[in-house]
């Protein structure tokens, strides 16, 4: 993806984030660019000042990348339930960092510690349950590759920390072209 093109998602992004804090309708982007209405999966991930403030993504769509954003950055904005009691607010929007991750598709491994720090990311299913975290999260973290399937497996999908070592444990990897930056300067 070319620096336009990440600029065309993260304008879009700021706008849906801005409209849905306010209470208005989502931008309704278009696009005949083949890399922003292909069919993948996106993260968009909000913070301010480093704390995270929303994170929702999802690995596939049926939708256009750029309708996908619209819809991930809205969901972060307003529904991400860790920040229910403590939602984002217009006077914070200027202190906004906006990141998007647009996602390869998921590959199943055999052999978890296969995954490449701060390179893959990684999605963890066990029946009903899952849990995810994207390849930023390991180096932001400076976590082992035990230490990253792990907290994943306890604190992300409820499982024992142990739980990707299971043969009836699912651990897909995944790479995430990850860009972004200030709210107030996109």
């Amino acid at each position: 993806m070319d620096d336009r093109q990440k600029q065309v998602l993260l304008k879009v992004a700021r706008d849906t984030v801005r409209a849905a804090v306010a209470g208005g309708p989502s931008p309704k982007p278009e696009s005949d660019d083949p890399e922003l209405s292909a069919n993948c999966g996106c993260f968009v991930t909000l913070k301010n000042q480093g704390q995270l403030r929303g994170c929702i993504g999802q690995f596939t769509s049926e939708n256009p990348l750029i309708e996908l954003v619209v819809e991930m950055a809205k969901a972060s904005a307003t529904s991400d339930p860790r920040f229910f009691t403590d939602p984002i607010t217009a006077d914070e929007l200027s202190q906004l960092d906006v990141e998007i991750s647009v996602l390869s598709p998921l590959q199943r491994t055999d052999d978890p510690l296969s995954l490449r720090l701060g390179v893959d990311g990684i999605y963890i299913k066990r029946g009903r349950v899952s849990g995810c975290f994207l390849p930023q999260v390991a180096t932001e973290t400076g976590w082992s590759k035990e230490e990253f399937l792990s907290y994943c497996c306890a604190h992300k999908a409820g499982l024992a920390a142990d739980a990707w070592k299971g043969p009836e444990t699912e651990v897909y990897l995944f790479t995430a072209d990850v860009f972004g930056g200030p709210f107030a300067e996109l």
